[in-house]
């Protein structure tokens, strides 16, 4: 029995969070990898990780070999991915997190159309809001709609984002006209608590100058969806996405405010760590993604 093979036992195992369900998953026996795991333990001389009936977690040397010993086997599989570039066939599975807002809109067909074209390749799509460490929690790539940071990662850009600020036709005619972004101070407003300042409202000013302004409103959801339809039914001004708010704008539910005073440094991307080698199926899967964001302008 060679290491490599209890490595990634080891792996399936915390991956899977127990020995039961990582038997399941890769059609192995408990009793099977159970003993993988207890001779790599004797063979590093190591708890790897703590066993009861009712509990499982990973030691403190558990974590420090699972973090390590991932990364190195992704290289294997990188590498053998490289060698096989050539062959049009995609194999294994595609771990992608990405924004609930994302896969709900209409933009999210770009993932289910990427599945259609590479049967062959099996896709874990992880609808998450938050920031999700990639090495860490052992995801592949990310889809992030964001300002782009200083990062270990390595960012392709898909499409340009803009956030908007929208209110229903009926509600202007009602607490309207407003004459600069401060007005919505004192008018309300729908949160969506996805955002990291979501009460507090990012503009600039036509000098260049940044602003925020406070807002407060009846409704804080953490759905821009939702937010979307409150805005349509006039109870307050939203701060939606682009890709979210350009329909119901083009159908006359909404529209827009201040258009002047929006910062434009956003952007869809597509993330993946910094690797030797890059692995095929995440370099097709980025490919496609940016050919459909050009497809769909």
């Amino acid at each position: 029995m060679d290491t490599l093979t209890r490595i990634r036992a080891f792996i399936d195992v915390v991956d899977a969070e127990g020995f039961s369900a990582a038997a399941r998953r890769i059609g192995k026996s408990k009793a099977l990898l159970s003993k993988y795991v207890r001779e790599l333990e004797d063979e590093l001389g190591a708890l790897l990780l703590n066993r009861t009936t009712r509990q499982f977690s990973l030691t403190e040397a558990g974590h420090t070999y699972y973090r390590t010993a991932s990364e190195i086997l992704k290289e294997i599989d990188n590498l053998a991915d490289l060698v096989r570039a050539n062959n049009s066939d995609l194999r294994g599975r595609l771990r992608i997190t990405v924004p609930r807002t994302f896969v709900d809109a209409e933009i999210g067909q770009s993932l289910i159309d990427f599945g259609k074209q590479h049967p062959e390749l099996s896709l874990e799509i992880v609808s998450d809001d938050r920031f999700v460490d990639l090495v860490e929690e052992g995801f592949d790539v990310a889809i992030r709609i964001t300002r782009l940071e200083d990062s270990t990662l390595i960012a392709r850009k898909l499409d340009d984002f803009q956030l908007l600020v929208c209110a229903s036709p009926h509600f202007l005619a009602k607490a309207g006209p407003f004459a600069h972004p401060t007005d919505l101070a004192h008018v309300p407003c729908i949160l969506d608590t996805n955002g990291r300042s979501y009460s507090n409202w990012r503009f600039i000013e036509p000098d260049g100058s940044p602003f925020t302004v406070s807002v407060s409103g009846p409704i804080e959801v953490n759905s821009p969806l939702a937010a979307a339809r409150a805005a349509v039914t006039g109870i307050g001004i939203a701060v939606l996405p682009d890709f979210i708010a350009r329909p119901k704008i083009l159908s006359g539910e909404l529209v827009t405010l201040f258009e002047e005073f929006l910062p434009k440094d956003r952007g869809i991307y597509a993330i993946y760590p910094h690797r030797r080698y890059l692995p095929t199926k995440v370099r097709t899967f980025v490919d496609f993604l940016h050919g459909w964001f050009r497809k769909s302008q």
